[in-house]
């Protein structure tokens, strides 16, 4: 696993929020997310889109985790549309891990970053959300990255 750090600017986002187990209710999410974005004028080779888990599924009841998916949104874009939520990602310093987009690869990386993250001496920091980035250009590779946020 190869970690590279990089600082990722603040941003505006539109967000579709999922309450439920993860894995299916989210690839629904991401699928109606998507749609949206098409429709707007906002799926191209340089789209962005998040995914943000913001419960741990061994602490928190698995009907009550919460998943973010979202659109980094251009400069001044204005919404008009109930069907999604505007927000910001704070930005900051990530420990950033591309990773093979499958749930399997997926699932292997979640369970080892933080040993990694750790044996590198880097400490995540609680305060910001961990991203699943999904870039257009990785996405052609079937690759992903997970954002790690750290001090």
């Amino acid at each position: 696993m190869i970690i590279n750090v990089e600082n990722i600017s603040p941003s505006r986002i539109a967000y579709i929020r999922q309450t439920g187990s993860y894995g299916l209710g989210n690839i629904q999410a991401m699928e109606h997310l998507k749609h949206w974005a098409k429709t707007n004028d906002l799926m191209n080779n340089k789209t962005v889109i998040l995914g943000i888990a913001h419960d741990d599924p061994q602490i928190m009841p698995p009907e009550n985790c919460r998943y973010d998916v979202c659109i980094l949104l251009p400069e001044g874009y204005l919404i008009e549309n109930a069907d999604v939520q505007l927000g910001d990602i704070a930005g900051g310093k990530y420990a950033v891990c591309i990773v093979k987009h499958t749930t399997e690869a997926i699932k292997q990386a979640w369970a080892e970053i933080f040993q990694k993250l750790s044996a590198d001496n880097y400490l995540p920091d609680p305060t910001r959300p961990i991203l699943e980035r999904y870039a257009a250009p990785l996405i052609e590779q079937h690759l992903c990255e997970i954002c790690v946020p750290i001090n």
